[in-house]
């Protein structure tokens, strides 16, 4: 059943912007037959209040429509209109989803809604003055994801002077889990609270990250475009950025410090998790027994994975003694120690899960002394793992294709200035580019650089007298050659952005398409229907935005040039699917679907997959999916992982539930030309 999806502002104003209560999770949540709701049901307000608040909403929608008017063509004031905007949407979902869950909340939407009215008022008569405040200050930035407004919180120290060229370290801080963290109680915690750390003349930086997910999938987005959307608003020091955050937010610091070592200046992860499978077995007592690809797409997220990268990254962890969720920290210990790296871990004497006074101490010590010399974003030597060319980048070093996905890559690369050399080993590269920019070249322009790969020795272009420096290098079997740019080769490949899997569609600007014609088949037109509205829900409810739709024959070239396409349907129901099916590797007909070499009866199975979409090979096609993890994931943060890879094929006889959206009865990765691979099948989806 569809739920009612709330009244949005005019669309004229949405068109102008676009051109902690929390639950104990624990072994209790391990029985997916019986999940609760994330978030949970909101408590009932007075039908007074809910008038009163009602008003005021459509009074505030009213003054953002006429601001929205008034300021077309005056860019430098409309790009404030998010901040207005999200107080609106503050009380307006709470309202239309009742998601009220403290008593005291109606007078917390009271003033949220007389904040938003100011701020209109202010951006009326052009003197907007929280751009110029210091302190706790509240920002909005639309999502390129999917148009909504997001909210994000800064502390602006007290030494911030609009206008000011004078640069400020900026500090990350990522929250901790809150089923109830609602836009609402964010922003009214972040005008409320500097937080665990204000560090003098820092900006703090506090992400709402789309609710609860750890700043994974979209949540990892938007703390790129709140740090985007600061730079442009505030003097930032891009060499003196600093990932921060306990609990779920350690989690995030881990992920965040792992996956983008060399962007920050240091990072200070408390307690939360680095990784699924050991953290599931201490901490939940759960009995795991994935499927062979859950295994493989747990390489996303286990930072243990990725430990060699903090090499990059000068880290300091933070636990309490006897915190059951000092086992992060731990299990991150020997990882690096594997690596030849020693973590520096401060433990808060017979402390549980909190900050210990003077071992916080100790850890902001170490952070301050760390940010006394800036990052160093062009360092002589680079150590770099990944599994995946979603994360392909390590300061100068760029890897553009692997061998194989989800099998560790790596790259050493060492400068040696002495004989103007890079000398370089790799493994399961396929492809990279060495990339300086301008002035950060080391080496000396007057020679020739000499470059060893893998003990091959190809030629390459000399450095740029303006210091810049761009060699690419690929691998045509077991000899390195250097070769054009890769932008330039037209053929399909799977590269940075366009992997896989399914849900990285939803950390880009995605559109869901829905079908308006005939299924083939009632039952898998039921389910269809089904999924695709619970695909949407949640992802306002997960997410916290209302995704793009259109049916199928409104789809515009413009938007198969702007969006990943979301198809829902069969052949036979979306006109746009049937256009591209022919051009997909798979055979989807009224009798027959058929992927690889396996062949199901169409009555009873959709197809699920994410491939380069045809009819614009830079953005994604995805089929009958939203994203992967479902209501039982949502009990446990260490769970919201991807749980499908790139294709899959669903019995649909079997009824979706908290776990998987049917039976999946072959599930695989498509190989780095995105082909169906018979090894990438595995066993379970032989059966």
């Amino acid at each position: 059943m569809n739920t009612p999806r709330p009244g949005r502002l005019p669309f004229l104003l949405l068109a102008l912007l676009v051109c902690h209560f929390s639950f104990a999770d624990g072994p209790s949540d391990n029985a997916a037959t019986k999940v609760r709701p994330v978030p949970p049901p909101g408590l009932v307000i007075a039908d007074s209040d809910r008038a009163e608040l009602q008003a005021g909403v459509a009074e505030l929608g009213g003054k953002l429509e006429s601001l929205g008017r008034e300021l077309q063509g005056k860019p430098e004031f409309l790009d404030l209109l998010p901040d207005v905007l999200i107080y609106h949407k503050a009380v307006h979902w709470a309202l239309d989803y009742n998601e009220f869950f403290k008593t005291n909340e109606v007078g917390t939407a009271r003033r949220l809604l007389k904040r938003g009215m100011e701020r209109a008022e202010e951006l009326h008569q052009r003197s907007p003055s929280w751009t110029s405040a210091t302190g706790l200050v509240v920002r909005g930035f639309l999502s390129r994801i999917d148009g909504s407004v997001q909210p994000y919180g800064l502390v602006v120290p007290a030494s911030f002077r609009a206008g000011s060229s004078a640069s400020h370290r900026l500090d990350f801080w990522f929250h901790g889990r809150g089923e109830t963290l609602t836009e609402l109680d964010f922003i009214n915690g972040r005008e409320r609270s500097l937080g665990e750390f204000t560090p003098p003349h820092a900006f703090v930086l506090h992400s709402y990250g789309r609710y609860c997910n750890g700043n994974k999938f979209a949540g990892e987005t938007d703390a790129f475009e709140a740090l985007d959307h600061a730079r442009r608003h505030y003097p930032i020091d891009e060499n003196r950025l600093v990932v921060r955050g306990f609990s779920l937010g350690g989690a995030a610091c881990w992920h965040m410090a792992v996956h983008y070592a060399s962007r920050w200046a240091a990072a200070a992860p408390g307690a939360g998790f680095s990784e699924t499978p050991d953290f599931l077995k201490v901490f939940q007592k759960e009995d795991l027994k994935p499927t062979w690809y859950e295994q493989k797409l747990w390489h996303m997220y286990d930072c243990t994975d990725w430990a060699q990268n903090l090499y990059q990254c000068p880290t300091v962890a933070y636990s309490g003694e006897i915190d059951s969720q000092k086992q992060a920290a731990d299990m991150m210990a020997k990882a690096m120690a594997r690596q030849g790296l020693e973590l520096v871990h401060v433990i808060g004497p017979k402390t549980a899960h909190s900050y210990h006074p003077e071992a916080k101490k100790e850890v902001n010590r170490r952070i301050d002394g760390i940010l006394e010399q800036p990052r160093n974003a062009f360092p002589n030597r680079v150590r770099f793992t990944t599994y995946t060319l979603k994360y392909n980048q390590m300061n100068w070093v760029i890897v553009d294709g692997l061998d194989a996905h989800w099998e560790a890559a790596t790259v050493d690369a060492e400068l040696g200035r002495d004989d103007n050399s890079v000398r370089i080993t790799t493994r399961n590269v396929s492809a990279f580019t060495l990339s300086f920019e301008p002035g950060r070249c080391p080496l000396d322009p007057a020679r020739p650089p000499r470059v060893f790969i893998d003990g091959h020795k190809p030629s390459v272009a000399r450095i740029g007298s303006d210091r810049s420096w761009q060699a690419h290098f690929q691998k045509s079997g077991s000899r390195w050659e250097s070769v054009a740019p890769a932008e330039s080769s037209g053929t399909l490949r799977k590269r940075h952005d366009l992997q896989g899997p399914i849900d990285d569609a939803f950390t880009g600007s995605f559109l869901v398409v829905r079908p308006t014609g005939p299924a083939w088949h009632e039952a898998t037109g039921r389910w269809v229907a089904s999924e695709m509205s619970r695909a949407t829900n949640e992802w306002r409810r997960q997410f916290r935005g209302d995704v793009r739709l259109k049916d199928d024959r409104d789809v515009s070239d413009e938007d198969i040039a702007a969006h990943h396409l979301i198809l829902w349907g069969d052949p036979s129901s979306n006109r746009l699917l049937s256009r591209l099916a022919e051009k997909l590797p798979l055979t989807w007909t009224e009798r027959e679907l058929r992927i690889g070499k396996r062949e199901f009866n169409a009555s009873h199975h959709v197809a699920v997959l994410i491939h380069p979409n045809p009819l614009n090979p830079r953005r994604y096609v995805v089929l009958n999916s939203g994203f992967t993890f479902r209501e039982y994931d949502y009990l446990n943060n260490a769970r919201q992982v991807s749980k499908l890879p790139d294709y899959a094929i669903l019995n649909t006889r079997v009824a979706p539930g908290f776990r998987w959206p049917g039976e999946v009865v072959l599930a695989g990765f498509f190989d780095e030309d995105w082909q169906p691979a018979a090894k990438g099948l595995g066993p379970q989806a032989q059966k």
